[in-house]
């Protein structure tokens, strides 16, 4: 099988410190990942090699058939689309929020001199109504909501029609109308047959959108506790030992919930039975 993603023995290590331990992950064409774990397990670096913006202290990373250490990663980079916190910040407040997705064209940030034909702008256009805000084309980046500004990053994403499209943590920093607006424009993108493969990183499995059909469930350190189908990998076992706390999960109507399942909280449900069987009337 040729894999969009081939990772084999990837270690990232600053000084003492390993971020990723010994990692093999491969991604198929069509699969739409999950990347969930804990703080410090290491997302945002995995994420930044499978970018082709960061090469691994030891171990093969493959991207869409070219490997890191190998390749021209400026020639690599337009076929993958990226929408992180750390992207974000490069984008000024002051920029058209048209110009915010077209200057991808070019891997910039911020129009300035470049040239864009009209088939360019077009598709600017048509990404800002894919996900809703095209109304805001003239409006400055800086101007919106955090939720209008995921959407047209994830619109700026897809301006150079990627093979891969990594999504960064997009629900961060959303309230929950912004969440479940992102939700819905995800699960959309992932039932498209003709969307790239998707990588998205996440915290809450509750930001699970449907149609997602994989997980990469990541231990602390940066090792691997479970890769596979969605279904497979997100049980309160695998959730349990990657968090380090015991977690129930639950799935209902497309979407994912996960909660604390502590002696304390199981010991404050038995109470609340008691006081309740308390108040019935004897009879």
């Amino acid at each position: 099988m040729s894999w969009v993603l081939d990772l084999h023995g990837v270690t990232v290590r600053r000084g003492a410190t390993t971020i990723l331990d010994a990692l093999d992950w491969q991604v198929a064409d069509g699969e739409r990942w999950i990347v969930l774990g804990p703080n410090g397990a290491g997302k945002t670096t995995l994420m930044q090699i499978a970018s082709a913006r960061m090469h691994p202290t030891s171990g093969t990373a493959t991207l869409l058939g070219e490997t890191l250490g190998r390749v021209d990663v400026f020639e690599l980079r337009p076929r993958i689309g990226l929408a992180s916190a750390a992207l974000a910040e490069q984008i000024p407040g002051d920029e058209l929020v048209r110009d915010v997705v077209v200057t991808a064209a070019y891997g910039v940030t911020g129009r300035w001199r470049e040239q864009y034909e009209e088939l360019d702008t077009e598709r600017a256009t048509e990404l800002l109504r894919a996900f809703d805000v095209d109304a805001l084309a003239n409006r400055t980046y800086g101007t919106l909501s955090e939720g209008e500004r995921k959407r047209v990053q994830i619109a700026r994403a897809l301006m150079t029609d990627p093979e891969l499209l990594i999504l960064d943590e997009p629900g961060a920093g959303l309230d929950l109308g912004g969440r479940e607006e992102l939700v819905s424009a995800l699960a959309e993108l992932a039932r498209d047959p003709h969307s790239p493969v998707l990588l998205l990183v996440t915290h809450h499995v509750e930001e699970i959108p449907p149609g997602f059909t994989h997980m990469l469930l990541l231990g602390p350190h940066g090792a691997v506790q479970a890769a596979g189908p969605l279904e497979e990998v997100l049980t309160s076992q695998n959730l349990s030992a990657a968090f380090g706390l015991d977690l129930l999960v639950a799935h209902g109507g497309g979407r994912w919930l996960a909660r604390a399942a502590t002696p304390a909280a199981t010991q404050g449900r038995h109470q609340e039975r008691h006081q309740e069987r308390s108040t019935l009337p004897n009879g």
